[in-house]
């Protein structure tokens, strides 16, 4: 049997995409290239807590990165490997979910 081990982090970057709202995050800051948190809520019909929760998980992934201005972050994809996934599912056009 193959070793695995060569594959746990490729696993982890699927996991932290195999989410609907995560996705539709990724998909929409490739789109836009960046964006905060309150365009996020009010885009996606969302509460803000749970538009910051999934922000917090991809970027504790190291998915996205958030850049300060002002009292706003601003929210970026960095991890070149979730983009090409995303684009791939969302067949090399954005997916329009803000």
């Amino acid at each position: 049997m193959e070793n695995t081990e060569k594959y746990l982090e490729q696993a982890e970057l699927l996991k932290a995409l195999a989410h609907p709202t995560r996705l539709c995050i990724v998909n929409g800051l490739i789109e836009r290239e960046h964006c905060n948190v309150n365009t996020m809520k009010d885009c996606l019909s969302l509460p803000q807590s749970t538009v910051s929760q999934q922000l917090a998980i991809l970027k504790a992934r190291g998915i996205i990165e958030g850049r300060r201005n002002g009292t706003e972050v601003f929210y970026s994809v960095v991890d070149e490997r979730a983009k090409a996934i995303v684009m791939y599912l969302s067949g090399n056009k954005a997916l329009g979910c803000y």
